[in-house]
């Protein structure tokens, strides 16, 4: 953490200084009543001050708050996606028997990977997105994908092996 003191600007630090004795209450109490505790609501203004500390450049002045809220529902909505896949990964391990159950670690390792999939995933064109989960987890030829989105087959083709691609790469990048 000292490394990253000694390159902040004593300009810069100053400002962050400032927009923190600001607006980190306001910030506080806004995630208060948007996620209904004050556990959540600490990680995400911790988490926002983070990333705001870790920029570059700050926002102007005039802008902070809404900068703050930007990340903030960003960091919201990055939490909830990690949720939703653990609770998938969570329900689909209850599904089979005990002595099948990976260990702590390997829980851990599979969910990190299907959390990258998933943002490699989220980058991608909706179509594109779509119709690879049409396929891989729906079971849809290319054929019934390419009527259920009226593209060609060949689209299809073309879509699904952009998304391994980007699969792929996103897990070979870890």
């Amino acid at each position: 953490m000292t490394n990253i003191m000694s390159t902040i600007t004593s300009s810069k630090q100053l400002k962050l200084s400032q927009l923190y004795q600001h607006h980190q209450t306001w910030l506080y109490h806004w995630l208060q009543k948007k996620l209904g505790g004050s556990d959540h609501a600490a990680d995400i203004a911790h988490d926002t001050w983070l990333r705001l500390f870790l920029m570059e450049n700050l926002p102007p002045d005039e802008i902070s708050r809404q900068y703050l809220v930007k990340i903030a529902k960003g960091l919201i909505i990055d939490r909830y996606r990690r949720f939703c896949v653990e609770q998938a990964y969570l329900q689909t391990l209850q599904d089979y028997p005990a002595l099948e159950a990976p260990s702590a670690e390997q829980q851990y390792l599979i969910i990190e990977t299907l959390l990258q999939l998933d943002l490699a995933l989220s980058k991608l064109p909706v179509a594109v997105k779509q119709a690879f989960l049409l396929h891989r987890l729906e079971g849809k030829t290319y054929k019934q994908i390419a009527e259920m989105l009226n593209i060609s087959v060949s689209s299809v083709e073309k879509y699904i092996a952009r998304a391994l691609l980007s699969c792929i790469l996103a897990i070979q990048n870890e």
